[in-house]
Parts: structure tokens; sequence; C-alpha cells
């Protein structure tokens, strides 16, 4: 084992320095989306997702900074992503719809227009009526129509279409079930 660290100190102390250096950032961008969240009192379910988006993508980060530091070799690295993009990219063209509401759903937690329990109206030719925010999920809002019904809207139709507020706070906002 000692032989191994001397010969390669230089990369095992990079791979130290990105380690600790992404966990006090994971910590600290936690930490601010956390009082983002309670600051403009949006749901704490919606506050775990969006630290649960940016731990994944410090985790990508980290990873790509260590392939770097160790010299792996490009060609194999390249072949190897350009097979998982490949994937990726057919199962993304497949599900862009997905991945669309993911992004939309991220945009509403950091502008956060309306809240749980807020009375909105979408102006829609086919949902025209106001309707009640029972919960805001990463790919949908949940709604409660006027005759009881509940509707599911896609988080991405909500950054389309024009959405009016006519009331704040007519359901009693629910602090975590997710």
């Amino acid at each position: 084992m000692e032989e191994f660290i001397g010969m390669h100190q230089q990369e095992v102390l990079i791979t130290a320095i990105t380690v600790v250096t992404l966990l006090i950032l994971k910590f600290v961008v936690t930490k601010t989306v956390q009082r983002i969240g309670r600051k403009s009192d949006i749901n704490y379910a919606r506050t775990r997702l969006v630290n649960k988006y940016v731990s994944i993508a410090l985790f990508a980060m980290g990873i790509g900074v260590i392939i770097f530091t160790w010299g792996v070799n490009f060609k194999e690295i390249g072949l190897l992503f350009s097979s998982v993009f490949a994937v990726i990219g057919v199962a993304m063209f497949a599900s862009w719809s997905i991945l669309s509401n993911v992004t939309a759903g991220i945009i509403l937690f950091f502008s956060f227009p309306f809240k749980i329990g807020d009375r909105i109206k979408i102006l829609d030719g086919e949902f025209a009526e106001e309707a009640d925010i029972l919960d805001i999920k990463a790919f949908h809002l949940y709604l409660r129509k006027d005759n009881g019904e509940l509707v599911t809207y896609p988080n991405n139709l909500l950054l389309q279409k024009g959405v009016a507020l006519i009331a704040k706070n007519s359901v009693s906002e629910k602090t975590d079930n997710e």
C-alpha cells in the first residue's frame, strides 16, 4: 500500500482534495437551497428533490475530475462515453417530456411563482378553469378542481401556458410526504 501511495502521491492528493471540496460544496449548496426553501415558504419535499439533483450533478463532476486526475486513456473513455451517450440519447429522445418536466420543476422551485395551497387558473383551451394546488412534484402538479376532480398537470406546460394566480394559500400546505 505504501508503495502504491508513493508512486501515485500526486493523484491521491488531488483525489482527496477533490472529494473534500465536493463534500464542502454539497454542504454549502444544500444549506443554500434549504435556506431559499424556508425563506420562500417552499414545501420541504420540493427542497429535498432539488438537493438530490444537485448531489447527482456534483457526483458526476467529481467522477470527471478523478478520471482526469488518474490519467485514464481518453480513447477508451471516448469510446465508453460515445456508447453511453448514444444509448442515453435514444432514451432521452424517447422520454424528452420527462426531462423537460424535471427541468421545469427545478425552474419552478427557484422562481416560486406559486405554492401549494394557492388557487390558480391555467389559461389553456383544454383546462381553462380554476383549481387549487394540492402538491407540486418533480414531474407534475396535483390540482383539485371545484367539482372535486383531481387533475395532474405537467410542470413543463406551466412554463408554456399562462397561469393566473387567483388566491394565495386556499388549501392548507402539506409539510412533507415524499
